[in-house]
């Protein structure tokens, strides 16, 4: 992409903001990371030592009193704040890419959308795992008939987090919109809709298993598909023996994967995007999944499928490119409303113990 980079603000410096938006960002062609916004002087100091070029603003109101030195707007800051934010850059006159979950509610999200096309401009959202190694190997495999009609789709998220670390991401107060369900839960359920298509039925059970706790931190769903696809979900800090990341079971074989996608270990780790002899989104050959039928893969059945290196920086090509009028908005909000009608159907469903159809 030639000519004068987008400038992009970037409202939030903590986790998202410094480890997964910041440097996916610097490291997009077209792209120009202009101004992070934390108040926070820590966070404030990180920023220009890791962007020395990056101006930096304590608030939101500073990128919209000067809106027209702006191209973008990518808000990751709390999620409480997702809906304000967005609305008023969009009201300013700036596309936005909001990290999920967009709002707390569907509701929410469509109205933010309706506003983005009334005034012209771009709303994404970022579901970065949308570009996981498994995941893009997964799509290849459903799409190549290697499964057969897929039956059933198990997808985990676990941890073993049995200590609280605390903020808001772990508070109780519905404002907050924390917990496992709209966090982790926003992946595997947006990575389900995006495989099989859309959802009539929806079965949850939410949990809160560490002492002091207040936000759900083991969480189940049960999803069916309209394609007659079952899609069973689940996310956890508390899983003392972690599971498969995928078993996905269909009528000519099964593809069973284990291990997290490495992109996210790397960002933390400092490593960066396009940076020689890194091999952006590589997985070692013993972390493959594997591929057959009748046996299991534990003691040698199915054979090892290559996993397709991970892309995170696609994420924001794309944005790039849509920005341009020359693609289409990788992560529409009309997409992240459908995942947020099933993550509502899903508190419902645990806290009324029924089933909830959509």
């Amino acid at each position: 992409m030639t000519g004068t980079p987008l400038r992009v603000g970037l409202v939030g410096y903590g986790l998202a903001g410094s480890v997964f938006h910041a440097p996916l960002i610097a490291a997009t062609p077209g792209l120009a990371l202009d101004t992070v916004v934390t108040s926070n002087p820590e966070r404030q100091a990180q920023a220009r030592a890791e962007y020395p070029d990056v101006r930096v603003a304590a608030s939101a109101d500073e990128l919209w009193a000067r809106a027209d030195e702006l191209d973008l707007i990518v808000v990751a800051s709390p999620n409480r704040t997702h809906v304000p934010l967005a609305t008023a850059a969009l009201e300013a006159g700036l596309p936005v890419v909001v990290d999920k979950p967009v709002a707390g509610t569907a509701a929410e999200a469509r109205a933010l959308a309706e506003l983005a096309e009334k005034r012209g401009l771009l709303l994404s959202v970022f579901q970065n795992r949308r570009w996981d190694t498994d995941f893009l190997t997964l799509r290849r495999l459903i799409a190549d008939g290697e499964l057969g009609e897929v039956y059933r789709f198990e997808s985990r998220f676990e941890r073993w987090r049995p200590q609280l670390k605390g903020g808001w991401r772990e508070s109780g107060d519905p404002a907050e919109i924390g917990g496992l369900l709209y966090d982790l839960g926003s992946h595997v359920v947006d990575q389900a809709l995006v495989l099989f298509g859309p959802v009539t039925s929806v079965y949850a059970e939410t949990d809160v298993r560490r002492e002091g706790a207040q936000a759900d931190d083991d969480t189940f769903l049960a999803l069916t598909h309209e394609s007659g696809v079952r899609s069973h979900l689940y996310v956890s800090a508390t899983t003392a023996q972690l599971g498969p990341r995928f078993r996905v079971l269909g009528s000519k074989a099964g593809y069973v994967k284990h291990g997290l996608d490495p992109q996210e270990a790397a960002l933390r780790d400092g490593s960066r995007p396009g940076a020689s002899g890194t091999g952006w989104g590589a997985e070692p050959e013993e972390l493959w999944g594997r591929l057959g039928a009748g046996e299991s893969p534990v003691t040698g059945g199915g054979a090892p499928v290559p996993t397709l290196p991970g892309d995170y920086p696609a994420y924001y090509a794309a944005v790039a490119r849509a920005l341009h009028a020359d693609g289409p908005n990788p992560v529409t909000a009309l997409e992240a409303a459908a995942a947020l009608d099933v993550l509502e159907a899903a508190r419902r469903s645990a806290a009324e113990k029924v089933t909830v159809t959509l």
